[in-house]
């Protein structure tokens, strides 16, 4: 893909695409519920199509009407043994989460992933639900992962030593086929999606500040579930419209949970000039629209506890920091290394080439902002985060940038050029 950086603003309205962390739960949560479960808003993203296959392979009836799905749940122990392996492509959310709800069952099954997925670890996920009594065999720690009934499970207390929304959420999945209390304890607080949407089913969890108990005795009912819009995916138009000169832009439908919005709170850090309005609420998500207008942005230091809170946008932000006024440290972000791609490297490479004076470290990057990018040959290591934040850096370029491959963009967001081409505009 050849993008041309000249004179561009973004200006206009948008609605966010439905969550792509919600849209995963809501399916698999409704698949083992008791009853019907209606999902308005849902996310047909192909990461989000292989989490409904799986569990139509499972014997889960799954309809699609007017852009609203239908789910017959068949409760916990419902689920068919599938007559072929199963298929996540490139969801590391689908098979970490899965595998939960699989241990729990009383057939065999195995689970497995495209190219990308057979590097991705799975050890924090087996080794809590082996703790558990969880069956579980692998290749070496990665995928496929084989697994078969379990003789006896149980529930624990577990010390997470780094905060995982999906590590957590497979424990959570396999606490619902213990008997008693399970306990997750977490080093800070990662996205909260699981415990706020088991609440909403009916299942009975308490939260500590960072402990979590889940109580087998309850069961999940079916819901109607309306999924918030992405702020993960709509992070990309953030940042966009804050570079680019003289752009406006209000985005609708955004969800606004308090472990997503890291990237909101480090952008203002930056200078950003960003409007938060309309708040509501719907089956415990908070939902706002947010006005973004261009801003001078300063550099910024990103560490700690936050970084859980926007670890999936740390590539955008890194495109941000680049064009901030100053430098900017990101760091306690070793966690990117084993996503879609080692994120980390991939934007040092790719923005090193746009011009930008930028350094990796062990789990991080140093970068030193900079007026204007030079467009280059761009990689987007078939990741579909990188894919898009090049592209929002490609706008700020001098010059024709050429994007290797774009197809990745499917993964998450398959509307994405459409709703970008809508927004932009040529001074």
């Amino acid at each position: 893909m050849n993008i041309e950086g000249r004179n561009i603003t973004l200006n206009g309205e948008i609605y966010a695409p439905g969550d792509k962390s919600i849209s995963h739960r809501a399916i698999m949560l409704g698949s083992i519920s008791e009853g019907i479960t209606t999902i308005d808003n849902f996310l047909f993203s192909d990461d989000c199509m292989h989490t409904i296959n799986i569990f139509k392979e499972m014997g889960i009836e799954i309809q699609v009407n007017n852009k609203q799905i239908q789910i017959n749940g068949v409760g916990l122990y419902g689920l068919k043994k599938p007559d072929k392996k199963l298929y996540v492509g490139n969801s590391g959310t689908t098979i970490r989460i899965a595998s939960g709800i699989l241990a729990g069952q009383n057939f065999s099954s195995t689970i497995e992933g495209d190219s990308s997925i057979k590097k991705r670890p799975m050890e924090r996920i087996i080794k809590p639900l082996s703790i558990m009594g969880a069956n579980i065999a692998s290749k070496n720690g990665n995928p496929p992962l084989t697994i078969n009934p379990s003789k006896s499970l149980h529930s624990i207390e577990y010390f997470q030593k780094i905060a995982s929304a999906q590590v957590k959420s497979a424990i959570m999945f396999l606490a619902l086929y213990t008997k008693g209390e399970t306990k997750i304890v977490q080093p800070s607080q990662s996205r909260n999606h699981t415990e706020r949407m088991m609440k909403y089913f009916g299942i009975d969890i308490k939260e500590e500040k960072n402990t979590i108990i889940i109580n087998s005795d309850t069961k999940a009912k079916g819901k109607d579930v309306f999924i918030p819009g992405d702020i993960s995916s709509i992070s990309f138009f953030l940042v966009g419209a804050l570079i680019l000169k003289n752009s406006h832009i209000i985005i609708r439908n955004v969800g606004y949970n308090e472990t997503r919005i890291g990237i909101i709170d480090i952008l203002i850090k930056m200078g950003a000039n960003i409007k938060i309005f309309n708040k509501s609420k719907k089956n415990n998500e908070e939902i706002v629209d947010i006005e973004v207008r261009a801003s001078k942005l300063n550099g910024v230091e990103i560490k700690g506890d936050i970084i859980p809170k926007l670890i999936d946008e740390i590539p955008i932000i890194a495109v941000a920091c680049a064009c901030a006024k100053g430098k900017s440290l990101i760091k306690d972000a070793s966690e990117l290394k084993v996503k879609e791609s080692n994120r980390i490297s991939a934007m040092v490479n790719n923005l090193s080439n746009m011009g930008v004076n930028i350094v990796e470290t062990s789990d991080g990057m140093i970068i030193e902002g900079r007026d204007r990018l030079m467009a280059n040959k761009i990689k987007s290591y078939d990741d579909h985060r990188i894919t898009m934040s090049m592209i929002i850096a490609a706008l700020k370029a001098k010059g024709m940038t050429n994007i290797d491959e774009i197809s990745s963009i499917g993964t998450s967001y398959p509307d994405f050029l459409n709703t970008l081409n809508k927004l932009i505009n040529y001074k």
